[in-house]
Formats: structure tokens, C-alpha cells, sequence
């Protein structure tokens, strides 16, 4: 394969050992390895760090692995986003996998193939591995657009990246002008994203997937989404940063793999009805969910 992969790892080298095995039946020319430092008040995550990068080490194929492991910890809210800027400083196009991140084998050729094909396309931002319709399929065709930029597994190019910002700098005139609205389907849908969207602005939420998906939004970009499961989120539970809780729904989805030759859409416009349903299934949570995440968010204020 020759587009380039990007493996984020950390501390967990059971489930980086997983997704490498995975990237080794492709066995791309160009690896990227963006790894975290370990936190100084958590002494045991210095040997599972250690043992994560030493499995990066065993690449055993034509390949040219380029490294990017910061010194100090900078936490996912930051490293993330940094590494992807080292990455795009040296390459085109990429695609992205965590190490908690289990791709169905025809997730690499999916991606690939599309980021040929919309390589010059500027409406399209990103390409995803995920597909949260829970085995719904509105259509015959391999995909379809959406304006959620699911990130279990994504690829995407230089020229989308260049638009992510990290300061979320048109936040306050989008808020004040109720712009939201005019790019999501229910005054409901802008009232929780706004709440969303404000809490990332203030840094209550460290996220960067808000901060990109805003930055798709405001390029009224599209994300392309398999219409069958290609990543299964294997990282839920214990030792998660974000996606702690064992209950989740979509915890260990199954994948099915792409058939091929893709079935192109003949219409470049998102499925309103599939992002319904990912609106209600995904973010309009319960009302128990939402006070779970508010409690948690002033725990870690307080922290």
C-alpha cells in the first residue's frame, strides 16, 4: 500500500500489538508513529509506554517508519492534533488509526481508493472508517456524505487538515450570528452543539474531534462514511482517556468487510436521515447520561 498510516500509541501495547498486526497485512511503504510521553504522577505508565513503542520496533516489512514521541506529556488534546501537524507537514494525504482502533482489513483499500478519488474534490474533508446506523443501509452505493467527522479511524489530506483550528477562532461570530442553525437540521440539534461547541471554546472539554469537526462545519465540508462498519473501538473500559464507560453502545461493534468496486453516490449530498439517526443515537444521550458527563466535567475542574 502506498499511502502513508498514522498509529497514535500510548500506553496500551496489548491493543497497539492488535491494530500493527492489521497494518501489517497492508503493509504500507511510509509509517508514522505519534506517541505521547508518559505523566510524571503516573509511574506505571513509563514501562507500558516503553513496551507500546518496542512494538512499533518489531515493523518487519519494506518500510520507512518515521517517529514522532514527545518528551514531556501533552495529553490527547494536544498530541493528537500536533502530531497530525507533523505528519501534514511532510505528506499529502494519510490514514489515521489509534491503538485502540481495530480496522477491518478493507478499511486501508477504502480509504485509499477514495482519497485518489477525491483527492482534488475541496467538498470533501475527510474519509471515515465508521458507520453507526447500527446495520441500517439507506442505499446501494459503498457510502455516503456526512457533515460528522467520526474519527475511529479516518483518513484525510493536507489540503483538509490546513483548515483545522485549534483556537476555534470564528466560534464567538458563529455563536452570536446563530449560525449553527443554518448547518444543523433542528434548533434542538444547534442548541446541544452550542453547548458542545462553548464548552470546547472554554477548554472545559479538552477535545480536539469538536475542534475539527467545527472546522469542517465552517468550510461547509463533507465526511464520506462506509456504509458497513469498517472500526471496532476495542479501547473502551479501563485505562481509556475518553471512552471510559463499558456501557457504551457502540463499544466493540462488528465490522463487515467493503465490497469492491466501490459504488460511487451519484449525488454529493449528505444523508440528512443517516445523520438523524446519529444525532439521536450518538449525542442527544439521556437525560442520566448527560448528568454523568456534566459531574464528571466539574470533577475535573475541581481536580
Amino acid at each position: 500500500m502506498k499511502t502513508p498510516v498514522v498509529l497514535i500509541i500510548f500506553r496500551r501495547p496489548d491493543k497497539t500489538l492488535q491494530v500493527l498486526e492489521k497494518i501489517r497485512q497492508v503493509k504500507p511503504s511510509k509509517l508514522f508513529v505519534i506517541c505521547d510521553a508518559p505523566r510524571p504522577e503516573k509511574p506505571d505508565e513509563y514501562e507500558k509506554c516503553e513496551k507500546s513503542r518496542a512494538i512499533i520496533d518489531t515493523v518487519d516489512w519494506d518500510c520507512e517508519v518515521i517517529k514522532n514521541y514527545a518528551e514531556t506529556n501533552l495529553g490527547s488534546f494536544l498530541r493528537i492534533p500536533t502530531g497530525l501537524d507533523w505528519v501534514f507537514n511532510q505528506v499529502e494525504e494519510a490514514i489515521i488509526l489509534e491503538d485502540d482502533c481495530l480496522p477491518e482489513i478493507t478499511f486501508f483499500r477504502f480509504c485509499e481508493e477514495l482519497l485518489e478519488y477525491y483527492k482534488n474534490d475541496q467538498r470533501i474533508m475527510a474519509i471515515s472508517g465508521d458507520n453507526f446506523q447500527l446495520g441500517g443501509q439507506r442505499t446501494q452505493d459503498s457510502y455516503y456524505f456526512s457533515h460528522y467527522t467520526h474519527s475511529w479511524g479516518w483518513a484525510t489530506w493536507k489540503r483538509a487538515w490546513k483548515h483545522f483550528d485549534m483556537e476555534m477562532s470564528a466560534w464567538p461570530e458563529i455563536r452570536d450570528k446563530q449560525l449553527l442553525r443554518t448547518i444543523l437540521d433542528s434548533d434542538r440539534d444547534a442548541k446541544y452543539w452550542t453547548s458542545i461547541l462553548q464548552d470546547t471554546y472554554d477548554s472545559k472539554i479538552e477535545a480536539w474531534d469538536y475542534r475539527w469537526t467545527f472546522s469542517t462545519w465552517i468550510q461547509n465540508g463533507l465526511t464520506i462514511l462506509p456504509n458497513v462498519n469498517l472500526i471496532s473501538n476495542i479501547g473502551f473500559g479501563e485505562g481509556a482517556t475518553h471512552t471510559v464507560s463499558s456501557q457504551n453502545p457502540f463499544i466493540n461493534l462488528p465490522t463487515q468487510s467493503m465490497t469492491f468496486p466501490l459504488q460511487h453516490p451519484e449525488f454529493i449530498i449528505r444523508d440528512r436521515f443517516a445523520d438523524a439517526f446519529t444525532q439521536s443515537t450518538m449525542f442527544n444521550a439521556s437525560l442520566e447520561f448527560r448528568i454523568k458527563r456534566k459531574l464528571k466535567l466539574l470533577t475535573n475542574l475541581f481536580k
